[in-house]
């Protein structure tokens, strides 16, 4: 009786659902990443080749942080961790990596702004984030991002008292792999 008022769905039908869930926990990674980076989500900074024309009359404080994961022999530091600049305006950090053991390393940087709703203000023209670095043994490398704050910043409600924003850098080393 109680069989009678459920209906029970058709195996095939269990099978398609099961395949669409797979395929969509699949898409979600990357379908999130696009999310961010179109939006600025998460403070997901912007990628542009595009110019800023014109600059706020309003500062901001630019910091800088740089880490290094886990256990990785590197030093990892920022030349100027603290800049001022105006939105609009086109501004170069270096960034300085150290390798400290006598062997080869490959390592990548991820990167964050804070607070959050400034990520889809900040627009980076050249970085070196998501792209992998080798380091020889002992060898120092400066790595620079160019980037600038885009105006717009100063008439949205959510961010037009934002003083100060921080770039946040950490460095990981790329998995060993043999070919």
């Amino acid at each position: 009786m109680i069989a009678a008022k459920y209906k029970i769905l058709h195996p095939k039908y269990l099978v398609l659902i099961f395949f669409i869930m797979l395929g969509l926990s699949f898409a979600s990674v990357p379908l999130y990443d696009l999310f961010c980076r179109v939006t600025g989500f998460g403070g997901t900074p912007q990628v542009t080749k595009k110019l800023p024309t014109i600059v706020a009359n309003q500062l901001v404080t630019m910091r800088f942080d740089a880490n290094a994961a886990g256990n990785l022999p590197v030093r990892f530091q920022v030349k100027n961790n603290k800049i001022d600049l105006r939105p609009g305006e086109i501004k170069n950090v270096i960034f300085q990596v150290s390798n400290e053991v006598n062997q080869d390393l490959k390592v990548v940087a991820t990167f964050n702004v804070t607070p959050d709703s400034v990520g889809k203000y900040f627009n980076k023209l050249e970085c070196f984030c998501f792209e992998q670095q080798k380091l020889a043994g002992n060898e120092v490398k400066e790595l620079a991002v160019s980037y600038y704050i885009d105006p717009a910043i100063v008439k949205d409600p959510a961010t037009k008292n934002v003083k100060d924003i921080t770039l946040s850098y950490t460095l990981f080393e790329v998995d060993k792999f043999r070919n």
